[in-house]
């Protein structure tokens, strides 16, 4: 008899609190977990983020260099495109050449954001003034509206160079001295600012034209 369980009988009372300190028990437990989860992925973020930079750096130092010697090859061939076309590549951004066997294509240039000195906004000025004292009828108001637009900015408060060279083109159709006085101020004031080069590199196929990848964005999973 000395070897047979004892049963323990609990109150109702006495139940209640043995299944909230269970529970409880299950609360802190998984509580517990949870945070030894949050301290491994934050180390397995740490390890890969430790990882992965140095070799991103080493690409980015990698991509460039090959660019910075691209372009300085490149100094000899622009030179001699200047002198065999005779043209002034001086003020041309961009420069496309493609393989004599049409396999390949590079293209190398500089980006440009369209700026303007002060006078540009007396250019503005001049041709505003006489646009609008065509405005006599609807035809010559459609007119007027036209240049107007022309002359309206971006959302970043910019005039955009190629409105201004048809502006031009209107210009030298009416053959108005003010008219082209004024456009001939605006296109004397642009000053466009240089930002970044750039390389653009393709090769052709029986699929047609491919782009190279230059960035991890462009590049291919």
């Amino acid at each position: 008899m000395d070897n047979e369980k004892k049963v323990v009988e609990m109150t109702t009372a006495e139940a209640e609190a043995f299944a909230a300190f269970q529970k409880q028990q299950e609360k802190e437990r998984i509580s517990r977990q949870r945070k030894a989860n949050r301290e491994v992925y934050a180390e397995l973020v740490d390890d890969e983020i430790a990882t992965a930079l140095p070799e991103l750096r080493a690409l980015s130092d990698q991509i460039k260099a090959v660019k910075a010697k691209v372009f300085e090859n490149f100094k000899e061939v622009l030179r001699m495109k200047s002198e065999v076309m005779q043209l002034t590549t001086d003020t041309q951004r961009t420069h496309t050449f493609t393989h004599s066997d049409g396999s390949m294509r590079l293209t190398l240039g500089v980006n440009a954001v369209d700026d303007w000195r002060d006078t540009v906004e007396d250019g503005i000025t001049m041709v505003k003034q006489y646009i609008e004292s065509l405005a006599t009828d609807d035809k010559s108001k459609m007119l007027v509206n036209t240049v107007l637009r022309l002359l309206s900015r971006d959302q970043k408060g910019t005039l955009k160079a190629s409105r201004v060279l048809q502006l031009r083109k209107m210009a030298e159709e009416t053959q108005d001295d003010t008219f082209i006085e004024g456009v001939r101020i605006i296109e004397e004031s642009y000053q466009p600012s240089t930002t970044k080069t750039f390389i653009r590199a393709e090769f052709k196929d029986d699929k047609g034209w491919h782009i190279v990848p230059l960035s991890v964005t462009e590049a291919d999973d």
